[in-house]
């Protein structure tokens, strides 16, 4: 087959003006290539099972070449993709996102150190991942069954290019495919050897990379293979490096800092008394206002001149206010620690001209660290952590050496008078979480042609089994068990091999190395997911139309998914300190058929150059749910030759994780603000609440009961996507302009039955404000107004819409004595982004908000200036995110918050500039490749986030602070 000239441009031209615009020098290799008129090959592009030589489709895919990636300053998928404009927030390893975070309703963990990818802002569970059309594995984080991929476990030595689709496409490739679909095309016809080495690290910060990607490659009559070897390490940031990340919140002081100190906060009564006491035990200072450890003694008097047993010392109690929180920041990171190392290899082989055969394995192994500050032990009946030894069948015994009031403290029963005890044990050091994960992937296939009459069929059939397995050893935390018993009767304590009385009384320095050794144990967790794939396809041309062949695919697919996570045997006993999770177990199998056609409508007649519609379906039979169908239609028109229009409508669904069937009753720790807090005669609807007057919410960290659901049904979806690609001639190598491709796309999604947990602090406010039985009934409150217990349980509650547009544009000038010259710009605006939850009600999140370290800009784009002549290169990249604005929340009042009356804090646009400069000479060895780069040349600081869990600023929509260089230098042999 043929192509006309102009044909060909705009088939070149569809693709040029859709690839990714992240990359330094994007497109260059294909701006430097000129279109001539030649027989094409059948090729497979992602968004369609069916082979056909034109590069241009109903659908929109974007594509990174090998080329395009070696030019960028990123050293993982990840980097790369969470880059593209049309990219929401997602994983990756600026979060340290251990600690505090718990266990997602979803079940799957906090993924500390994955990188994972999000298309359209609708999560990283609804983009589908591929390596050359196959499913990959989901990650194992150890603490959760995952329900995403982790790019870090897919090295970018091993990737020949990546497509992107950003459209609905379960009826091609199943479940999971409704934001879209990231599709890495392994290296397969490499020659000779190659090695690259790379470094970077942050100005002012350190953070130092450093890796080596090793490849081999060759090829003989009736074989190719490929075979390599990559090795990645980062180092870590500390938040103290950083002034905006070593307080809780910027600007706010210790306002948002824990209430669990290093001295103590205490809440109690006196035994008969009905005066309730709040305070910490504050420390003897020398002259020079420096505290003295050891030097708490925690005497109180009470009112009226009556005393406790024990002592009357007044002073040493003192009330607790914002100024005696506990700045927990300084004890994060900035940049989390990761070490990578991977080998990989393929090979295919001829059989005969119309059989062939492959193999390919991946091994890959990381390990990846967390860290939070030392953790809080909180008791008491206010605690809120669901812990029986902590809040129900707890004594501190008045037989205790330690305590200093001659009472019993006790949360059991009517006599329960302790209400809250919170002691940060900085003795015991900071809360370390190291991750080692194990992926391993084993592939293998045989491809053909079938002769059918005087045409030819492509057939292939493919096996592959992989998976994902984790450990993460927990140090810093506490037995609440073995705190129990060494803060009872001191002589049973003394049964009990190893048991040391227990001091948090005492301030910092008082918890010595033998009262550690019997509460710190080691905590060991485990989990893991398994991915079984079986496949045939075929696809060819059945007869001939008019206007051309009407061609089809159509294949079988089974899949089986099995995930486990084991937490330590203390966390199944609730003997954790921390965040308490049961096991989780499970496995579910689907099996699929479909259905594609392609029809073409229309040749060169009066109406255009052509028409053709295509249209997919596919039945997919779940073991958990049943049977699920999908549809979609595209057309594609060419009215004249330099102009293409496009338009797409598609069904999609997900089916629930693992996690989301199976996990068991677990603990998140949310930040609310109680609207009841505060307030010295609270409202009528508080007081309804069971809100006392002069309530004070202790602490704004709220436990959360999470759980999977077994009755969940899949989510739905709808997808439409309409578009065009304009080449016009008149810019076509013409004295200003050798190519001129513009390009505009109309996307809209809308997903009902969204699998989510209620939102805890909408809930909150809405029982509030109406006094919804269903919402009130959600938590529970203690007798002093305190919330103790918050149910969110997964189900399909949701609905989600979204539509916006994008916008492409890429302008190649002439080659002149001094180079060529290209600009390249993408742009994403997000027109309508709306959640809503259960209850009708739209949460917060959409354009142009940040909520919950999570941003959608309403508008982002890139632009790319790329400078080539000879072996030399430059290029100029520019990114810009568009403003936002967030909720003040706790911070309202703060000078900081811009506009505190209306609840409204700014943070302002931000371009970043990176800069890169390239030398490459054929003449050494078969090449050698130098490069230097500074992305964020300009130094630029991420605005402050008020609402952000950690570091002070949204980790998934800007850079770290500062500039970032790196430099490579890469050989091939």
């Amino acid at each position: 087959m043929t192509f006309n000239p102009l044909r060909n441009r705009l088939a070149l031209a569809v693709q040029s003006s859709l690839l990714v615009l992240v990359a330094p020098a994007a497109l260059a290799q294909t701006a430097s290539a000129e279109p001539e008129a030649r027989t094409l090959d059948t090729v497979q592009v992602t968004g369609s099972r069916i082979r056909k030589a034109e590069m241009e489709s109903a659908v929109p895919v974007q594509v990174l070449t090998r080329e395009d990636i070696q030019r960028t300053g990123f050293t993982s998928v990840a980097d790369i993709v969470q880059n593209l404009t049309a990219s929401g927030a997602a994983l990756n390893t600026k979060f340290n996102s251990s600690g505090n975070f718990g266990f997602p309703p979803d079940g799957g963990g906090v993924g500390a150190g994955a990188a994972t990818v999000d298309l359209r802002h609708l999560g990283a569970k609804r983009v589908l991942v591929l390596v050359d059309g196959i499913r990959w594995v989901n990650e194992s984080s150890a603490s959760g069954v995952g329900a995403a991929v982790d790019l870090n476990t897919i090295p970018l030595a091993l990737i020949e290019r990546i497509e992107v689709l950003e459209d609905g496409a379960s009826s091609i490739y199943g479940s999971d495919a409704i934001a879209g679909v990231v599709n890495i095309i392994t290296r397969r016809d490499a020659q000779g050897g190659s090695l690259d080495l790379n470094y970077g690290e942050y100005q002012d910060l350190g953070g130092g990379t450093w890796g080596a990607d090793l490849g081999w490659g060759g090829s003989s009559d009736r074989a190719q293979w490929f075979v390599g070897a990559s090795y990645f390490r980062q180092r870590e940031i500390a938040s103290s490096r950083f002034e905006n990340a070593s307080v809780p919140v910027p600007g706010t002081g210790l306002a948002n800092g824990s209430s669990a100190t290093p001295g103590g906060r205490f809440v109690f009564a006196p035994p008969g008394g009905n005066d309730t006491l709040g305070g910490l035990c504050p420390l003897a200072t020398d002259p020079a206002g420096v505290p003295i450890p050891g030097t708490a003694t925690c005497n109180i008097t009470l009112p009226n001149d009556a005393s406790f047993p024990g002592g009357t010392a007044v002073g040493d109690f003192i009330r607790f206010t914002t100024a005696d929180r506990y700045n927990f920041a300084p004890n994060n990171l900035l940049l989390t620690p990761s070490e990578r190392k991977s080998v990989f290899g393929q090979v295919r082989f001829e059989f005969t001209p119309q059989l062939s055969g492959y193999a390919r394995v991946l091994y890959n192994t990381r390990t990846s660290a967390n860290q939070a500050a030392p953790e809080p032990i909180f008791l008491g009946t206010d605690a809120g952590v669901y812990n029986p030894f902590a809040e129900s069948t707890l004594v501190i015994s008045a037989r205790n050496p330690f305590n200093p009031f001659g009472f019993d403290l006790t949360t059991v029963g009517d006599d329960a008078n302790l209400f809250l005890l919170g002691r940060r044990p900085v003795e015991g050091g900071r809360r370390r979480y190291t991750q080692d994960v194990d992926t391993w992937y084993a592939a293998g296939g045989l491809e053909g042609t079938l002769g059918v009459g005087a045409r030819t069929w492509n057939w292939d059939v493919n096996l592959m089994r992989s998976e994902s397995r984790a450990e993460q050893v927990n140090t810093g935390s506490y037995n609440i068990r073995r705190i129990n018993e060494a803060l009872g009767d001191p002589d049973a304590c003394a049964a009990i091999a190893g048991c040391t009385p227990l001091n948090l009384f005492g301030g910092p320095g008082t918890i010595t190395p033998a009262m550690l050794a019997f509460i710190q144990p080691i905590v060991r967790d485990e989990s893991r997911n398994t991915l079984s794939l079986a496949s045939a396809n075929i696809t060819g041309d059945l007869f001939q139309l008019p206007a051309g062949a009407f061609s089809f695919a159509a294949g079988l697919e089974y899949r089986k998914y099995e995930g486990s996570y084991t937490p330590d045997p203390i966390t199944i006993a609730g003997e954790y300190n921390g965040v308490p999770s049961g096991a989780t177990r499970g496995d579910y199998d689907v099996s699929e058929a479909y259905a594609e056609v392609s029809v073409p409508l229309m040749r060169d007649t009066v109406f255009g150059e052509s028409l053709d519609l295509s249209l997919a379906g596919r039945y997919s039979d779940y073991s958990t749910f049943g049977g699920e169908s999908t549809g979609k239609i595209g057309l594609r028109w060419q009215p004249v030759d330099e102009l293409l229009l496009r338009m797409s409508y598609a069904e999609g669904f997900r089916a629930p994780s693992i996690g989301e069937l199976y996990g068991t009753l677990s603990r998140f720790d949310a930040t609310l603000v109680d609207p009841c807090s505060g307030a010295a005669v609270p409202s009528p609807a508080c007081a309804a609440d069971g809100v006392p007057a002069g309530y004070e919410q202790t602490n704004s960290q709220i436990s959360l009961v999470t759980s999977g659901n077994a009755e969940l049904e899949p989510e739905r979806s709808r997808s439409l996507m309409v578009g065009s690609v304009w080449s016009p001639s008149f810019a076509d190598e013409v004295a200003w302009s050798d190519r001129l491709d513009l390009g505009v796309t109309f996307y809209r999604h809308h997903i009902t039955d969204a699998i989510q947990a209620p939102d805890a602090q909408a809930i909150l406010e809405r029982c509030i404000a109406t006094r919804e039985p269903a919402a009130c009934a959600s938590y529970d409150r203690s007798d002093r107004g305190q919330i103790i217990r918050f149910d969110a349980i997964l189900a399909n509650l949701g609905t989600i819409k979204t539509d916006g547009w994008d916008f492409t544009a890429a302008w190649t000038l002439p080659t002149r004595d001094w180079g060529r010259l290209r600009f390249d710009a993408k742009a994403t605006w997000v027109t309508r982004y709306e959640l809503v939850n259960e209850s009708g009600d739209a949460e917060p999140r959409r354009p142009g908000v940040e909520v919950n370290n999570s941003a959608i800009p309403e508008w982002s784009g890139t632009l790319v200036t790329d400078w080539t002549q000879g072996p030399w290169s430059l290029a100029w990249t520019l990114r810009y995110i568009d403003r936002l604005t967030e909720s003040c929340g706790g911070a309202n009042g703060f000078a900081i918050c811009d506009d505190s009356a209306n609840d409204r804090n700014a943070l302002g646009s931000t371009t970043y500039h990176d800069l890169q400069l390239a030398w490459q000479n054929t003449a050494w060895l078969r090449g050698t490749r130098f490069t230097l780069g500074v992305n964020n040349i300009g130094g630029k600081v991420p605005p402050v986030c008020l609402s952000c869990s950690l570091n002070g600023y949204d980790a998934s929509t800007y850079d770290l602070p500062g500039r970032y260089w790196y430099a490579r230098v890469g050989f091939d042999f």
